[in-house]
């Protein structure tokens, strides 16, 4: 009882801090990253399956739209582990409309290669040529993607990021093409939300996103999209997560 006591007051002391911060940097209006990321980029965000893109990604393609960068986004499964591959694909087009990405901007890979499955590991060289093309096609100079970590350890989550590394570490990728990385954090630091933030400036990013209370609520729609996936422990999720409210990146 004594220990809850202590998280209490604690809570009750920095959450004043907290979302003066939060205000401050609405203020702000992602200048910092508009710097870092230069103007006219044209960016990819890859993604393993349906859902990805709002779990894990909201801040980012929001931050991206507020700097008025076109995005595009490349998903490379239709999340068919459970026979609803084609529900999914309309979910996530409509979860991208809500994120301000046009279906004409979306590619959903529909491949035996590449199936959504924790148990099988994608084939790096295929992925890094098959993400090649579509950044080439599309004259991409800015592609985000999970880390090594892949923020929950998928499989399918690491091999974008093993794919994306290959490409970047053999020089193949177009030249001034940059590559965000979602840093992956701890458990405790996933799920306490916006008390996350602290953590979030003191550790080191190349490029931060933090969402306006408005766009929380924009995110969380783009979520809701995804109602075949929306389960207990989802909705839980949605609730707890810091990765609908904070995204940090680091480039390779």
């Amino acid at each position: 009882m004594e220990a809850v006591g202590v998280v209490c007051v604690a809570v009750a002391l920095l959450a004043p801090g907290i979302f003066w911060a939060w205000h401050f940097l609405e203020r702000m209006k992602s200048q910092v990253q508009a710097g870092l990321l230069g103007s006219g980029s044209r960016a990819l965000l890859v993604i393993a399956h349906p859902d990805d893109e709002a779990m894990f990604f909201a801040p980012t393609l929001l931050g991206l739209a507020r700097l008025r960068h076109p995005v595009f986004l490349l998903c490379f499964s239709a999340g068919n582990y459970y026979n609803q591959g084609e529900i999914r694909k309309k979910e996530l087009l409509q979860s991208c409309d809500v994120l301000g990405i046009p279906p004409t901007n979306v590619m959903i890979i529909d491949s035996r290669y590449f199936p959504d499955d924790p148990g099988v590991e994608w084939d790096t060289e295929h992925v890094a040529s098959v993400l090649l093309q579509h950044i080439e096609v599309n004259d991409i100079n800015l592609v985000v993607t999970f880390d090594a970590g892949g923020v929950s350890g998928h499989r399918n989550h690491v091999a974008l990021y093993a794919a994306v590394r290959t490409l970047h570490s053999e020089r193949k990728l177009p030249e001034g093409c940059t590559v965000l990385t979602l840093q992956s954090v701890n458990v405790l630091r996933k799920y306490i939300a916006l008390l996350d933030l602290p953590f979030s400036l003191l550790h080191a990013g190349h490029v931060r996103f933090v969402l306006t209370s408005k766009e929380v609520t924009q995110a969380k729609r783009a979520m809701s999209c995804h109602r075949s996936q929306l389960l207990w422990f989802r909705r839980l999720y949605v609730l707890f997560s810091r990765y609908l409210r904070i995204n940090s990146l680091h480039a390779l």
